[in-house]
């Protein structure tokens, strides 16, 4: 019985999806160039990762040429709308949703399809940023006794997060949000990043996706005239999830908490650097505790569940390489 139950959801999940592999989705680039060089890499790299061209051509070339034309359509129905309205034309970021685990490639993906989708002729303006300037401040972590939660949906200040994409969506020609420090760990007191009307806004974070617990959300941008119960997604016009076997992914966050102890957390600064002095023993079993404690049971009770959210589905393989696509026609 559980056997026939588990084809059943493998069935209900395939429901929708194109299913591509990754020679058959690589054709899909047809004929647009790559502009990009193996020196255009070394900035787009994240740490302990392993982005070739060829990763870049077979994979991230096609989907920028998707990207490219539904950024077209969307613009071009706006500007419909427009017309139908007698308004004067209003520039609309197209926003696209990034989610995935901790340490599964998300800011490199984000930042390769910056660099693509910049070079296309009708969006030079793309901007990127990352949900990690939404976190609550250390302090107010502490206070909750969320610290050991960080990353998971409640640590975040959805609120401003909602506040932010409902601007961006309504055009805003200046919108603010916090910036995050990875050195100190923490939200960046006065330092704030201005997104001024980009052609697209590429949203990176782990929990983008997440829909529940349901919250009821009251307007604190008066955009609007009622409660609404919004979800982030809700502002997205396309989404992606990075996707891997959880044991894959588990080692490759070992492996940069390794190369984070010889680099980052040397730094006197540095929120970790009580961490640099660990033998290379103990920094596995560090690492691997904060796993088991956190990212793990994030990644299972928070992240994954959102995947069969996400408009297209990137499935990793080693060594980073994505070895299956799979698109939702529906």
């Amino acid at each position: 019985m559980a056997a026939t139950t588990k084809l059943a959801l493998d069935e209900a999940e395939q429901i929708g999806y194109l299913n591509f592999s990754r020679e058959e989705w690589s054709r899909l680039r047809a004929f647009t160039p790559l502009p990009l060089k193996e020196s255009d890499l070394v900035t787009l790299r994240g740490i302990n990762e392993q982005l070739s061209l060829d990763e870049v051509s077979d994979i991230y070339l096609p989907l920028s040429r998707l990207l490219n034309l539904y950024v077209s359509a969307v613009q071009a129905m706006n500007k419909a709308t427009d017309t139908f309205l007698g308004h004067l034309p209003a520039k609309i970021p197209y926003v696209i949703g990034i989610a995935g685990s901790v340490a599964v490639g998300k800011s490199t993906i984000a930042r390769v399809l910056q660099a693509l989708l910049s070079r296309w002729p009708d969006h030079p303006k793309v901007d990127l940023i990352t949900t990690d300037g939404f976190l609550l401040p250390t302090r107010a972590l502490e206070k909750r006794g969320l610290m050991k939660r960080k990353g998971f949906p409640e640590s975040y200040d959805r609120s401003a997060l909602l506040k932010f994409l409902a601007q961006i969506k309504r055009g805003q020609a200046e919108v603010v949000s916090p910036v995050y420090s990875h050195l100190i760990y923490d939200i960046l007191d006065g330092e704030t990043k201005t997104v001024t009307q980009p052609d697209i806004l590429i949203v990176e974070g782990l929990n983008v996706l997440q829909t529940s617990p349901p919250r009821k959300i009251r307007s604190q941008t008066q955009l609007f005239g009622s409660d609404l119960q919004l979800f982030v997604s809700d502002f997205f016009d396309f989404s992606i999830y990075i996707d891997a076997e959880e044991k894959l992914i588990e080692s490759w966050y070992v492996s940069r908490f390794l190369k984070l102890r010889e680099t980052v957390f040397t730094n006197p600064d540095s929120y970790f650097n009580r961490y640099a002095a660990l033998s290379q023993l103990e920094a596995v079993d560090k690492a691997k505790s904060i796993w088991r404690d956190i990212n793990g049971p994030n990644l299972r009770e928070n992240i994954m569940p959102t995947r069969e959210r996400a408009r297209l589905v990137l499935r990793k393989g080693t060594d980073h390489r994505v070895e299956q696509v799979r698109l939702r026609t529906m």
